[in-house]
């Protein structure tokens, strides 16, 4: 799974108050993850809905993880529902966090048109990605070392 760590934008600062009603938001960090899939997620059928299953669980089951052991510090976290773009922590809310326009802005990734919907391209894998996004208030060091330790464990089980 690829991660990178972003002090939020200036445009995304009354978003987040949205999103996580109640948290003081000043200093969030957004940390977008990508995931390779093994198939085109554009596609659909079957095969597809079973592979954005196993990458919802992986990315949900790190998350769930990540936020636990920065919890343990004292520090606040959450992730969207990739599914919904709603926050899994904070229920208060009902907006959604947009993971296309994030990645764009964050990342500089492109986007294609797939019918209604903007895909993400990933400068690899083309639209065989899936995104998913976690925030916090930790320090960039406590995160990292809480990711470091998650996918140490993750990776024996």
């Amino acid at each position: 799974m690829e991660y990178s760590v972003h002090e939020c934008p200036k445009r995304y600062k009354d978003d987040m108050m949205n999103i996580f009603p109640g948290v003081d938001t000043t200093g969030i960090l957004i940390v977008p993850t990508c995931q390779n899939s093994a198939v085109d997620l554009v596609r659909v059928g079957e095969e597809v809905e079973t592979e954005k299953d196993r990458l919802l669980e992986r990315f949900c089951n790190w998350a769930k993880a990540v936020c636990e052991k920065l919890d343990k510090k004292g520090f606040w976290s959450d992730y969207t529902d990739p599914c919904s773009g709603l926050p899994m922590r904070t229920r208060e809310s009902q907006t959604v966090y947009g993971e296309v326009d994030a990645l764009t802005t964050l990342l500089g990734y492109q986007t294609a048109n797939a019918g209604c919907c903007k895909v993400i391209l990933h400068p690899k894998w083309g639209s065989s990605i899936y995104p998913a996004t976690m925030f916090t208030k930790a320090p960039v060091q406590d995160l990292q070392e809480a990711i470091k330790e998650v996918e140490g464990e993750l990776s024996k089980a």
